[in-house]
């Protein structure tokens, strides 16, 4: 047949046949990294692989390699029809040949090939069309075997047919072929540099360059060599096929079996070239996030070499992958000459390559044969010589650093996560790490990320020991990332913990390696921890109790701790003793076991420490080394009790002595920490008793306690902090300066004797709540600052509040609380100094929401709805307008109430709610505070306007008299009255500015109260005169200016936009004052500052509109006596206008009447004057006469009489003067005058 054939590569000429008769081929698998959406993140396999495919499922389950393809009488390969069932066979040789012209016209492409993107395209599809001829060609070769060779019939002796002759020869052929293509593509490591790169190539583009398309045919080709050789051996039923004309690169005969085994090898070494040239660029960080393989072709090239190496091994007996794999890595490590084995020459760190390698290869062996990942192992481990390599990164005289031991480890437990745990490795690691306890285990390149807390909480030790008993997987951000958060002694715990939480064997791992481990701790270990040593031994025995056997690894932990003498160990190791002790605590409560045994010993512990602390003798340095652990105490025993569900494991036995001795000698920082230990307490206790209450017995969960040991155990816990904490509260309530947290542990300690009564001790029975609430919130000696936050913290629970509202036990607790606010209210600037603005903004704010919560009190909102009056309900509450409201609502409701009784029981109310108020602002009139004069003064000018009827009342009046006394008419101001010399006697300019701004108010009240009043009346008059006296004068100016007069207090008290009877009252009584004390001559002499009293008067009334002649005659006489008497123009002036004005309303309120109060006040005037100053008098009333010429007609016969006894008594006949005045005064009166001068004519 080979005579029929040229010795050229080119077939013959095929007949020509009908497009339906030849098949077309369907797209053979092959290896491809074109970029599929969703593929790139999860380094899925490409669905055009040959896993994808399902080409390695059908290799191994010895299945038809491409059940569709190939199944018409010819196919069409390189371009040309061949007969499917013999062409392998007739025209191996030309096959092959055709094959080799396609693989140099590819090369000679990429050697062709330039950076021009308009050949780009044109490129692309050549190079892929001569690729998938190959392809294709190798599939056909795959299915030939399979389907179609034969080689078990026998050669008989007799004709034999030509193709018969042919197939026997054709299994030494094709290997003969094989080995000529191995030759042909050579190795991947000799591939040139540009061919080389193309496996970097990851774009999402679809045209690629043709070294791209050469690289993937060679690794296509490697493959299928690989595969035909191994379905070869399978149709041969594993009898050896030599090559009969060549000889292997040893020298030895070329079989089926040697060219497999020199092809895998060689593929294997090139693999792992590749991985070590990418190893060389891989940090530490990025060990396991940075795979072995460089595209997905070369990774999905394993995953076919691991199943086709592993499936040969199990039914060929066969060596298997990690035996081909354990041999050339041994090489690695051992540096042998690449020249031996094929690898590279040179690799930065072979043990850390190895590992690397190893790890990812492992991985890879999780993929099934279909491409998946599965959660079993799909291969064998290979534990045997990852524990070589274990023993090598443990080997101290090595003296590997952190940086390359933690890569390791964190190899070596993700091994663990695939394989399974393995004894010998931990007991390996465990070795070097006792060995290493007291080592930092940091890398120093990579900062504060890499290093492990050595002064955590007790919690976060936990949350340590935690995180390693729950290793994650092995796919998981956290587990790739493990290189950068723990060091590798935390990451041989993770290994630790998976070790002893193995299901296979309860409590076998556990019985293995705890007697490893305690061995290794004795009192000379002890001793030798450091600070990190010692934090890598609480760790361990964390781990330990969490996975193994609890009490047991608890246990000979506190035994091994408690070897550490205080005395001899340092602070901060100490602290870290507690903070291990307290974890264990915390890892018992979790489990509900009871703490007392060991929280007692440690409690022992901290009460030295507290003692020592506490002793005036030790010095200041070990007082503050001693506040290290003492403070890891506090913190640690904090989080115990928030973590604690139900507080019945004996937590009380945590609060032992240490505390009394312990908070008297804390500063002010360490008395911070210590109160926000006892708020945490008080605060779990309420927490957890309330979530108990709700339950009920009968919906208890049944991890509980039954309600009775619940109930015995809280009390027991109460009992406690009472004993323990509440007797330093009590001493430090008195401070003016108390700490924050005073008030909060104030607060816990009033709801829990609202809550546990009985728990409180004896010296606050029978009402503790009452007590408590006096100490800390009604006594009148503390702090606002104190009483602020202590009652704005409890005025939010609602369960206080309705306690207050019930009335049972509650006495005046309501009132209490309004007094203590009000008496806040008025000492705020006791404590605000421009040097302490802090303090004053605090108290601001709590103020304020004191404020909001007194407001919603049941009783202040009743008396607020029945007085009609609204409270803000949105914004900041300030407490001054708060204030004025609530007063204002008492004086409304007091006002509206028919009822004596009512009167009565409102009084008393409103006293209570003062209580002792001129005690609360004692400070101000001693420091003289420009601020806190004028709230006190505003304030309690408030109360005396507003409640002015209810301090007339008997019970009311010794209050009003006092503030009389104490603020409005003090003992300095009488005595400077009687001994004007005395300088330091006299009212400071900031009292008599407070007074300036709110004296109306008194005045208005003390006038309604004088008014009301049934038993004191007269005596409040009089003091009423008594201060409008004294501040008439004190306010007034020398000479009339309009200021001054115009804003005057006493005259703004008077004022009113409607007149009332109450402010005529005022105003007729400050009239008086006028009149008594500043308008009296003496003798012809004019009173002092005439003019300005005058303009006083004047200014008084035109503001008010009174029409009572009463009132308006009150300041008459004197007066008139002015305008008699005195000749300066302004007083003239003032005189005149202010008798017009009095006139005038004096007659439009007398109507057509004659006004007798005016007449009677002109009569008088006439005849005090009669024989003196009679022309003065005809002068003013011709005045009087040009306003009213009715009520001078009036007097006509009173004058006429008065003169005639003038000129009587004188002796003198008639005194032409006199009656020329008088007759001008007549000339002025009508005929009433008229008639009158007549009659003088006669006389």
């Amino acid at each position: 047949m080979e005579d029929d054939f040229s010795p050229s590569l080119t077939p013959p000429i095929s007949p020509f046949m009908p497009e339906d008769v030849c098949e077309p081929i369907t797209r053979p698998p092959c290896f491809t990294c074109v970029y599929e959406a969703g593929r790139e993140d999860t380094h899925a396999l490409s669905s055009d692989g040959y896993v994808s495919r399902g080409v390695l499922k059908r290799l191994l389950l010895k299945l038809d390699p491409f059940p569709a393809c190939f199944e018409t009488d010819t196919v069409d390969i390189f371009g040309f029809s061949w007969v499917t069932e013999t062409a392998l066979v007739e025209s191996t040789k030309l096959l092959f040949g055709l094959f080799r012209q396609k693989v140099f016209r590819l090369e000679t492409l990429v050697q062709s090939s330039s950076h021009d993107f308009g050949q780009a395209s044109g490129l692309h599809y050549e190079a892929e069309e001569l690729r998938q001829q190959c392809v294709l060609f190798l599939s056909y070769i795959k299915v030939f075997i399979h389907r179609f060779l034969d080689v078990s019939q026998p050669m008989d002796e007799g004709f034999v047919h030509p193709y018969s002759e042919l197939e026997a020869k054709f299994p030494s052929s094709l290997v003969e072929e094989l080995f000529g293509i191995t030759l042909l593509i050579g190795r991947l490591k000799d591939l040139p540099s540009n061919v080389q790169s193309a496996l970097t190539i990851h774009h999402q583009g679809k045209l690629f360059p043709p070294s791209w398309h050469l690289l993937h045919l060679h690794l296509d080709v490697h493959w299928a060599v690989l595969e035909i050789l191994h379905l070869l051996g399978q149709k041969t039923m594993g009898q050896v096929v030599y090559a009969h004309q060549f000889v292997d690169l040893t020298g030895e005969t070329l079989t089926n079996i040697s060219l497999f085994e020199d092809h895998l090898k060689n593929l294997l070494c090139d693999l792992i070239g590749l991985a070590m040239n990418k190893y060389n660029k891989v940090r530490p960080t990025e060990a396991l996030t940075s795979h072995h393989f460089y595209c997905i072709c070369t990774k999905e090239l394993w995953i076919l070499l691991i199943h086709l190496l592993e499936h040969r091994s199990k039914t060929l007996h066969s060596q298997s992958f990690w035996g081909y794999l354990n041999a050339l890595l041994q090489a690695v490590l051992k540096g042998a000459p690449s020249g031996d084995t094929g690898l590279p020459a040179h690799c930065k760190d072979p043990l850390g390559f190895t590992w690397w390698f190893l790890t990812h290869i492992a991985q890879l062996g999780m993929h099934s044969r279909n491409g998946s990942l599965q959660s079993e192992k799909q291969m064998e481990d290979n534990w045997s010589f990852v524990l070589e390599l274990l023993k090598s990164s443990c080997d101290l005289k090595a003296a590997l650093q952190e940086e390359q031991v933690r890569m390791h480890v964190h190899c070596c437990l993700s091994l663990s996560l695939l394989w399974g745990t393995n004894t010998s490795a931990v007991n390996t690691l465990w070795e070097y790490y006792s060995k290493n306890l007291n080592g930092s285990f940091s890398v120093p390149w990579l900062g504060v990320s890499g290093l492990g807390s050595i002064s955590p909480t007790p919690l976060t030790l936990l949350e340590q020991a935690k995180n390693c008993c729950s290793p994650d997987p092995v796919t998981s951000a956290s587990h790739l990332q493990l290189y950068r958060s723990a060091n590798s002694f935390l990451i041989f715990l993770r290994m630790l913990a998976l070790h002893l939480n193995q299901d296979s064997a309860p409590g076998a791992p556990w019985r293995q390696i705890k007697g490893r481990i305690y061995s290794k701790f004795h009192a000379r270990r002890m001793a030798e921890l450091s600070d990190s040593g010692l934090h890598h031994f609480l760790l361990l025995f964390l781990v330990l109790a969490r996975c193994g056997d609890l009490e047991d690894a608890a246990g000979r932990a506190s035994d091994l701790l408690t070897l550490l003498v205080p005395g001899s160990v340092s602070p901060t190791l100490c602290a870290l003793q507690w903070r291990g002790q307290l974890a264990l605590l915390l890892l018992f409560g979790g489990h509900g076991l009871d703490l007392a045994p060991l929280a007692s010993k440690l409690s022992s512990s901290f009460t030295n420490a507290a003692r020592e602390f506490y002793l005036k003798t030790t010095e200041p340095a070990r007082r503050a080394a001693l506040w290290q652990p003492l403070s890891a105490y506090l913190e640690g025993a904090a989080e115990l009790w928030q973590t604690s569900t139900t507080l019945c494991q004996s937590e009380e036995a945590l609060l032992g002595e240490g505390f009394g001795l312990l908070l008297p000698a804390c500063r002010t920082s360490e008395l911070n920490t210590a109160l926000s230990f006892l708020l945490t307490a008080l605060t779990q206790l309420r927490s957890v008793q309330q979530r108990f209450k709700q339950l009920g017995p009968s919906d208890c969960p049944s991890w509980a306690p039954p309600p009775s040991v619940v109930k015995e155990r809280h009390l027991a816990v109460a009992v406690a902090l009472w004993t323990h904490f509440f007797p330093f509260l009590r001493s430090l309530r008195l401070s003016q300066t108390p700490p924050p947290q005073l008030a909060d542990a104030a607060t816990g300690f009033t709801l829990l004797a609202l809550d546990m009564p009985n728990s409180a001790p004896q010296d606050l029975q029978p009402h503790p709540l009452q007590s408590v609430m006096n100490s800390f919130g009604w006594d009148e000696m503390l702090c606002p600052l104190l009483v602020t936050r202590y009652l704005s913290n409890l005025l939010q629970n609602g369960e206080l509040v309705g306690w207050m509202g019930s009335g049972s036990g509650s006495g005046s607790a309501q009132a209490l609380c309004v007094r203590a606010w009000i008496r806040c209210v008025l000492q705020q600037h006791l404590h605000k100094t421009p040097d302490n603005s802090r303090a004053g903004k605090v108290l601001d704010e709590q103020l304020a929401e004191l404020t909001r919560l007194v407001l919603r009190l049941p009783e202040v909102d009743s008396l607020l709805q029945r007085a009609s009056l609204q409270a803000p309900t949105a914004g900041k509450h300030e407490p001054k307008p708060a204030l004025a409201l609530f007063i204002k609502s008492i004086g409304r409701v007091y006002s509206s109430l028919q009822l004596l009784s009512e009167r009565s029981s409102l009084v008393c109310k409103a006293l209570e709610y003062l209580g002792d108020v001129l005690k609360f602002i004692k400070p101000y009139l001693l420091n003289r505070s420009s601020d806190g004069l004028h709230l006190t003064y505003w304030t309690l000018g408030c109360v005396v306007k507003q409640w002015s009827p209810l301090l007339a009342t008997t019970k009311g009046q010794p209050l009003l008299l006092r503030i009389v006394d104490v603020l409005l008419l003090p003992r300095s101001l009488l005595q400077q009255d009687k001994a004007p010399s005395t300088q330091d006697k006299t009212p400071s300019t900031q009292v008599l500015s407070a007074l300036k701004e709110t004296l109306p108010l008194y005045l208005q009240g003390l006038s309604i109260a004088a008014s009301v009043s049934q038993t004191q009346g007269v005596y409040l008059r009089q003091q009423l005169r008594n201060v409008i006296v004294q501040y008439l004068s004190r306010f007034l100016p020398a000479t009339p200016t309009a200021g001054a007069v115009a804003n005057h207090p006493v005259l703004l008290s008077g004022c009113e936009a409607t007149p009332s009877p109450r402010g005529a009252v005022l105003r007729k009584t400050i009239m008086q004052v006028l009149r008594d004390n500043f308008l009296q001559f003496k003798g012809h002499a004019p009173p002092p500052r005439l003019a300005a009293v005058l303009s006083f008067q004047l200014e008084l009334l035109r503001r008010n509109n009174d029409s009572d002649p009463d009132l308006l005659t009150v300041t008459l006489p004197p007066v008139l006596r002015c305008l008699m008497l005195v000749n300066e123009p302004q007083v003239k002036r003032l005189s005149a206008d202010c008798l017009q004005l009095m006139v005038e309303r004096c007659l439009c309120a007398a109507g057509d009447q004659p006004c007798e109060q005016l007449i009677s006040v002109f009569r008088t005037f006439v005849e005090e004057n009669e024989g003196v100053y009679e022309l003065q008098v005809y002068s003013v009333l011709e005045t009087v006469a040009i306003l009213s010429p009715s009520t001078v007609s009036t007097l006509i016969p009173d004058l006429s009489r008065c003169m005639r006894n003038t000129e009587q008594k004188r002796g003198l006949g008639r005194n032409i003067s006199l009656r020329n005045g008088y007759k001008s005064l007549l000339a002025l009166l009508g005929e009433a005058g008229q008639a009158e001068l007549v009659s003088l004519e006669a006389d």
